[in-house]
């Protein structure tokens, strides 16, 4: 179901960038599930480029199942401009959630006018994908502008509606890029780094993908998954009591 977004992102990144193949930890960026009746392939993808240190991309492919198209691209840390999240599941036809967002690093006035009010065009533009769901492992106010997509909803609506959504989204992260100064001051970089990885901790310890990614390939596969390729800049030993 989501293959042509994945698809479109590639060669957007391709088009716009100058990529290099980022390293994926061994036995992480492929597996096969044959547990039950049911198939299940994953397969990841990572690139890094003067404006992004990280880039990844992963597909979950078990056929009417489930198809999970999930990425993350990471600013390089002379950028202050929010990660840009895509998370889009579907589980059967009639079983689809999806969630965009600029994933907002600050929450000061200055940093939400420059980066999330520019979103809010698109978003109106595409309201009923904007739906205001509870959010049941995150806290809406981190991490989440106010302007993201998060709708539960259908195959129909995948291709007519989220489709261009997510290309003009895409468009203009681009362009947010192309327009932000770069940062100097080895304060300000530092500030970004501390910011990236308490990211990767929150999300780590939250993520709700690791029952998914444990029910088919397996608890230990998924441990090092969750914290040596999605966030790998989280601490596993936070990481694995959060979970006890």
């Amino acid at each position: 179901m989501f293959a042509p977004f994945k698809e479109y992102l590639e060669e957007e990144l391709f088009k716009h960038f100058d990529l290099r193949s980022r390293s994926i930890p061994v036995g992480l960026e492929s597996n096969v599930s044959e547990r039950g009746k049911n198939r299940a392939t994953i397969q990841s993808w990572c690139y890094q480029c003067p404006q992004f240190r990280k880039i990844r991309y992963s597909y979950i492919d078990a056929g009417e199942t489930a198809q999970v198209f999930n990425s993350v691209i990471y600013p390089a840390h002379h950028y202050d401009i929010p990660l840009l999240g895509v998370d889009f599941l579907s589980f059967g036809k009639k079983k689809i959630l999806v969630v965009m967002d600029f994933q907002p690093l600050f929450r000061d006035r200055t940093y939400t006018d420059k980066y999330i009010e520019p979103m809010r065009k698109i978003r109106d533009k595409y309201n009923e994908l904007a739906q205001n769901l509870e959010m049941k492992f995150y806290d809406a106010n981190q991490y989440f502008s106010k302007y993201l997509l998060f709708a539960k909803t259908d195959s129909e609506t995948v291709v007519n509606r989220l489709f261009p959504a997510y290309q003009e989204y895409l468009s203009l992260y681009w362009q947010m890029l192309a327009d932000a100064e770069p940062l100097t001051e080895p304060e300000a970089i530092q500030r970004i780094v501390t910011a990236q990885k308490e990211y990767d901790q929150y999300s780590a310890e939250r993520d709700p993908a690791h029952g998914l990614f444990s029910s088919y390939f397996g608890a230990e596969w998924s441990e090092k998954f969750l914290y040596e390729f999605l966030f790998e800049d989280a601490s596993p030993l936070a990481v694995s009591s959060a979970r006890k």
